[in-house]
């Protein structure tokens, strides 16, 4: 069963603002809800929302956001994920590991995303966060991953951040 999510605006407390004025808008209800209903019919494990999503580390990830950003005045798919194994301490997923996890994660949520909702990003950027932060937040504590792509032809072209 997919959980009703609630739609608002990710915005930023500090002076210098990752977004511009209004914020990313976030397509929490109508977009993780259809794009979660359309990975079921291609994969068993994403047939409840509270499902882990499957990456070849095989570490837990969920979704946290899917935000749409126009800074600078181009849109740019934000995906931010949880992913609380991730780390630089020994035992923890580093980014060498998490970097294919990214790239797997864009490729089976990110694409259908972007033909499902007729968009057309001129980025793509996948995070993996240990932690919930807010977007825009400072959080010197958690350790946070981004890689960026851009969308050719259904497939995710690493960018690099």
């Amino acid at each position: 069963m997919i959980r009703p999510v609630r739609h608002r605006t990710a915005q930023t407390n500090r002076t210098a603002r990752a977004t511009p004025e209004g914020g990313a808008r976030r397509w929490w209800v109508r977009g993780r809800a259809i794009c979660l209903v359309a990975l079921a019919f291609s994969h068993p494990a994403f047939a409840d929302s509270d499902t882990l999503l499957p990456v070849p580390s095989g570490q837990p990830v969920q979704l946290s956001d899917v935000l749409l950003d126009n800074n600078p005045g181009e849109l740019w798919l934000r995906f931010r994920f949880i992913a609380p194994r991730i780390g630089a301490s020994v035992g923890r997923i580093g980014y060498d590991v998490a970097s294919k996890d990214m790239e797997h994660l864009c490729q089976i949520l990110a694409v259908p995303y972007v033909a499902q909702h007729e968009l057309h990003p001129v980025r793509v950027v996948i995070s993996l966060s240990d932690r919930p932060v807010e977007f825009g937040d400072a959080a010197p504590d958690a350790t946070q991953f981004f890689e960026a792509y851009r969308l050719e032809q259904s497939q995710c072209i690493w960018e690099g951040l």
